[in-house]
């Protein structure tokens, strides 16, 4: 099923030569908009299934944006992209329930490539930024709170989340609404995890997490 995309940024040819890649590459480009409020609007008329989303707007930041955003297409799926790359930028984008981070130095392809991921299920962040929010993961809060290497080299930044939610003793529900995502969502990045952890179910999960973390 081809995706149905809005695409958010306030520069025209920003707009015009990403709905242009996009296009080609088989998505369904429904709407654009210039700044926050004409993008909540089109995504609450247009109910897209990915929105595109730049940080930098004339009328509200991208970020105070993106919870009115998922209000208004509660199916959508949020992905930032941005030229910054401030860590307090993308871990607040992550928070607020985006289901990506992207850079707009990454080539077009591969931009192309991450929306596809996220369409299916997927996290997206691009490499540089993947890897200090795996810092920052990591780090957690001091021994037996944060992710050890042997689990977050193998898990995307999204499954780490999910895995983090758990050890917290959140169920599936409450997961999909801290995350801005939707049960079935969930269901399938703990089966991902489990996949990737050699595990066969949740308690395994945790225990391997526990055993990690020494």
């Amino acid at each position: 099923m081809t995706v149905r995309v809005l695409i958010v940024d306030d520069h025209p040819l920003t707009r015009e030569a990403l709905g242009s890649l996009l296009a080609a590459n088989g998505f369904d480009v429904i709407g654009q908009a210039a700044g926050a409020v004409e993008a909540i609007e089109l995504a609450r008329q247009l109910q897209p299934a990915l929105i595109v989303l730049d940080l930098t707007m004339p009328d509200m930041d991208g970020l105070q944006a993106l919870p009115s955003l998922r209000d208004a297409a509660p199916e959508a799926e949020v992905v930032v992209l941005t030229a910054s790359e401030d860590d307090g930028n993308l871990l607040a984008a992550i928070r607020g329930g985006a289901a990506g981070y992207l850079l707009k130095s990454e080539p077009p392809e591969r931009i192309v490539g991450f929306l596809r991921g996220v369409a299916n299920g997927e996290a997206a962040l691009s490499g540089a930024v993947a890897r200090r929010l795996l810092e920052q993961v990591r780090a957690g809060g001091g021994r037996g709170s944060g992710v050890p290497d042997s689990i977050a080299a193998v898990l995307s930044a999204r499954e780490l989340e999910v895995l983090l939610l758990l050890d917290d003793h959140f169920g599936t529900d409450e997961i999909a609404r801290r995350l801005f995502i939707s049960e079935h969502t969930v269901r399938s990045h703990v089966k991902s995890l489990l996949r990737k952890l050699g595990v066969s179910s949740r308690r395994e999960a945790l225990e391997a997490l526990a055993k990690a973390r020494g």
